[in-house]
């Protein structure tokens, strides 16, 4: 089986395939794994995903070790404070917390040793038949495989490559974000710090890393419309220059370091929705199909709740695309709607307020106590017993072969 992506979702199927009994490629664009990149939190589920992957205690050395946020004003008075363990360390602030970067570096260790990693190459053409799928990459090898899943992120090439054009899929939520490494000058220990300006919708954050000599910090703003490409990062730095200044706070000493950070990322706040997630032997995971945006808190839970229960109906259903992709895509429904109406109110939270503006979600209901329940913990894990597992593998395993 052929995997797209090398991030979180990539290498969480990688190890649920092997373990299935499959052979697994990975391929990857970038040279290498991309260090750094946003914190990301694991909740409810996903963290009972990591603990039968035998991952917790890995993922847990990694983590950020944030003990919670404090929201402030202009002049850093504290306003309101989130701690780690709150909500049974389900909260605001996860206790299973940890950039994109160490997460992706504790699944490839965990999956190198038994998954082709290729680096450096991409997907460029594919067709498939009722027996497989003949891929075509970048560096000009064809190969053949079995199965094709694309993890590829917001913006997946092979998305738009089988299911068609990325703006049949993507739902902007009228907000971008930026996030960067600085150098650790502000005092921070342990506590992210966020300062949000609700006249214009803008914010800045400042949070903590386990490399105390740094942190991370991070930008929203209101945005209508997003023309810059999410490669430019020229253009990007200029535009997040343009729309912060003026905003107060820590925001000019946070600006002062762009153009010396190794790690600067801007892109539009947006979500994946699709009517289905797979087509013949091509199935898609994680941020590529169903993206919750960051707003939500639980695109990294997404990817491994859907890695685990990708490749398990997959195996249960005898490695048929189209029996496993259906079934895959029942469970995994509902949860992901769930958190996509997270991150959709969660951005409307953060609109600017005016005449034609919709009004701001009141989150104190039970109705939203019970959204939230459903975006953690609602879906259910199967334990697929009787499915090949690495520990007694039994069957036929999925395989690539190469064509000349």
């Amino acid at each position: 089986m052929l995997v797209a992506g090398a991030s979180i979702a990539g290498p969480a199927l990688a190890h649920w395939l092997r373990r299935r009994g499959a052979e697994v490629t990975v391929v990857e664009r970038a040279p290498e794994l991309r260090p750094g990149g946003q914190a990301v939190d694991a909740r409810g589920v996903a963290k009972e995903v990591i603990g039968r992957m035998g991952l917790d205690a890995a993922v847990r050395a990694a983590c950020t070790d944030t003990a919670g946020a404090h929201t402030v004003d202009a002049d850093g008075k504290v306003l309101e404070t989130f701690r780690a363990d709150d909500d049974g360390g389900d909260g605001f602030i996860a206790d299973i917390e940890i950039l994109r970067g160490d997460l992706a570096r504790v699944l490839y260790h965990d999956t190198r040793d038994g998954v082709e990693y290729v680096f450096g190459d991409r997907i460029v053409g594919l067709t498939q038949d009722a027996d497989g799928v003949d891929v075509v990459f970048a560096g000009g090898d064809r190969r053949r495989f079995d199965l094709v899943v694309g993890a590829d992120g917001l913006h997946s090439e092979l998305r738009a490559m089988v299911f068609g054009p990325h703006e049949r899929f993507l739902r902007h939520l009228g907000h971008v974000l930026a996030f960067y490494s600085v150098p650790n000058e502000f005092g921070l220990d342990r506590w992210l710090l966020e300062h949000q300006d609700q006249e214009s919708g803008r914010s800045a954050l400042l949070r903590p890393i386990q490399d105390a000599t740094r942190a991370m910090a991070m930008f929203y703003f209101p945005s209508g419309d997003f023309d810059v490409d999410y490669r430019d990062v020229a253009a990007q730095k200029t535009l997040l220059r343009d729309r912060m200044a003026g905003l107060g706070w820590l925001a000019p000493d946070i600006l002062a370091h762009l153009d010396d950070t190794p790690d600067f990322y801007l892109d539009q706040v947006a979500q994946v929705v699709m009517d289905r997630w797979s087509s013949g032997r091509v199935g898609l995971l994680g941020d590529a199909a169903f993206s919750s945006s960051p707003m939500s808190g639980q695109g990294t839970g997404l990817a491994l709740v859907g890695a685990y229960v990708l490749a398990g109906e997959l195996a249960a259903a005898g490695w048929d695309p189209a029996a496993g992709f259906a079934r895959y895509e029942a469970r995994m429904r509902s949860f992901v709607e769930a958190n996509q109406e997270i991150g959709r109110l969660n951005a409307r939270s953060r609109d600017v307020p005016g005449p034609d503006a919709e009004p701001r979600p009141d989150f104190t209901g039970e109705w939203f106590t019970e959204l939230v329940g459903r975006a953690i913990n609602g879906i259910e894990l199967p334990d697929y017993a009787g499915v090949p597992d690495s520990a007694a593998p039994t069957g036929s395993p999925i395989t690539s072969s190469a064509k000349p």
